[in-house]
């Protein structure tokens, strides 16, 4: 049975090919089909609801957590190929900053802006969500949805987020994140599983609601609350199980069988995760403090 340290220098032998980045810009047009539009959970009253429904609702919910309201800037870290920055400006008119580190989801993002008529509103930038380079109090909202757990430095990530935001602007965050801490056994049962799921998503970051809050109280935030909604998007893995299965030939031509393969096990696997109780899904709301520039 591998070691710690065997576990460590397997996961950097395959850091290179995990990359979030990498993975991105290998397989965006493919996730359009398996994820859909907005790449992204979806928030379901019901299983039987359509995903692009689902995905709405979910975006919706955030907004309306986050107070968003017409004119606000917004800056969306981690923007993926542009679904929700082009919701938020064309539903409620805010002015969206949206930033990714790929260069490919980028591209569309700004072109999906583009064709929706929102160039004026939305804007893309290839750009690091944990070290932006924007300007400081330049923001009434930091938007992060689902990117957090693709990036280590969480801390970076919220003082980023907390630098950008005027006082009294607002951080929504959402995510996958880790009910109770997975035993080390169970990883390295499971170690090809979770290898799997990093080659098919990219290096996973995932990490505890507490730990969150830590982070974000750290970089001088005021978390205002938390919200498990993990069972409320938990069908949307079968939903993704099922593009898998409806577009298996146009996935196939855009990144092979194999790569099809390993998507629907790894579906499978993180509603392994869920039922067992390991993972699931979590909002966070903060505040910065009036009295910080």
């Amino acid at each position: 049975m591998p070691d710690r340290q065997t576990l460590q220098d397997t996961s950097q032998t395959a850091a290179a090919s995990t990359s979030p980045v990498v993975v991105y810009d290998q397989v965006t047009q493919a996730w359009e089909l398996l994820l859909g539009e907005d790449l992204h959970f979806g928030l379901f009253d019901s299983p039987d609801i359509a995903l692009p429904v689902a995905t709405a609702k979910l975006t919706r919910h955030l907004a309306d957590r986050a107070q968003l309201k017409q004119y606000m800037e917004v800056l969306d870290a981690g923007c993926g190929i542009g679904g929700p920055a082009c919701f938020l400006a064309q539903e409620i008119g805010c002015r969206v900053t949206g930033i990714s580190t790929s260069s490919v989801g980028v591209q569309i993002a700004t072109s999906r802006a583009a064709a929706q008529g929102l160039s004026a509103r939305v804007e893309f930038l290839v750009r690091d969500a944990m070290a932006n380079e924007l300007p400081a109090a330049s923001f009434d909202c930091a938007w992060v949805m689902e990117s957090s757990h693709l990036m280590e430095r969480k801390g970076w990530l919220f003082a980023e987020c907390t630098r950008v935001l005027r006082p009294g602007g607002r951080l929504i965050l959402c995510d996958i994140l880790v009910r109770r801490t997975i035993p080390f056994q169970y990883v390295v049962r499971n170690l090809t599983e979770f290898e799997n799921l990093n080659r098919v998503f990219g290096k996973q970051h995932v990490d505890l609601p507490e730990n969150y809050v830590q982070v974000a109280e750290k970089a001088g935030l005021k978390v205002l609350d938390t919200e498990d909604i993990s069972e409320a998007v938990l069908p949307t893995l079968d939903h993704w199980a099922r593009n898998a299965e409806r577009h298996n030939d146009a996935v196939a031509q855009l990144v092979g069988e194999e790569y099809l393969e390993q998507f629907v096990r790894a579906c499978a696997f993180l509603r392994r995760l869920w039922k067992e109780g390991w993972l699931g899904y979590g909002v966070l709301r903060a505040e910065k403090p009036s009295h910080l520039s």
